[in-house]
């Protein structure tokens, strides 16, 4: 009884437990550095932070596929049937949900293929790793607090008096864009700002508000910017 959690297995090829244990912590370090890649390198305007994270549950996934598979090949033909069971009756549109319904497929088939001791390690492997992500926050890239999107009606020359008015708010400033609309309506422009104290946003737009120039003010903070 003692032994249940490493002889757990009944299979025809029982699991090999240090093997395992091997082949999930290198699966979870190399999903790791890719995913640091990934951050570092992204520079499209979509990005998903449930992406970063797939990017690591997926390696640890397929390792445990490839435990349960075992070079049998009636078990690959049936988990290619409940793949595609699941793929006809739901479309899902999230890489997390995805890899949460591939993950239980595969503990699934490991305790009805008999290999016990792999759906108990995997399950807490990716349990652990799951709360691992989520606690950490993993792969959050916030760099700004606020987005601010306005149309400057004086003269471009005038433009310093406003950047003056926003470095005395913020930390950082990016000016994102800088369009003009028309020969008498301006430039419309928009900025990113990660701010010295956000709790004080509210004085920061009462302040733009009240500058000569400025009409069609808009803000959003940066936590209800969609991903594309």
């Amino acid at each position: 009884m003692n032994d249940w959690l490493f002889f757990g297995d009944t299979a025809p090829l029982p699991t090999d437990v240090p093997t395992l244990f091997l082949s999930l912590l290198l699966a979870f370090i190399c999903g790791q550095v890719m995913a640091w890649v990934y951050m570092f390198t992204h520079s499209g305007l979509s990005y998903s932070r449930n992406f970063v994270n797939s990017l690591i549950l997926l390696p640890i996934t397929v390792a445990t596929v490839m435990t349960v598979l075992d070079n049998n090949l009636v078990t690959a033909f049936s988990l290619l049937a409940v793949f595609a069971i699941v793929r006809f009756r739901n479309i899902v549109r999230d890489t997390l949900d995805a890899i949460y319904i591939l993950s239980m497929i595969v503990v699934g088939m490991s305790c009805g293929t008999q290999k016990f001791t792999t759906a108990a390690i995997a399950t807490l492997t990716m349990g652990l790793i799951l709360i691992y992500l989520w606690y950490t926050s993993f792969g959050s890239r916030q760099r700004y607090d606020i987005i601010l999107n306005l149309n400057w009606i004086r003269p471009l020359s005038e433009l310093p008096d406003l950047h003056s008015l926003l470095d005395r708010h913020a930390l950082r400033k990016v000016l994102v864009s800088e369009r003009t609309s028309g020969a008498d309506t301006g430039v419309d422009v928009s900025f990113r700002l990660l701010l010295r104290d956000p709790d004080r946003t509210d004085l920061l737009i009462d302040e733009l508000r009240s500058l000569e120039g400025i009409s069609r003010l808009t803000s959003m903070k940066a936590e209800d910017e969609s991903e594309i």
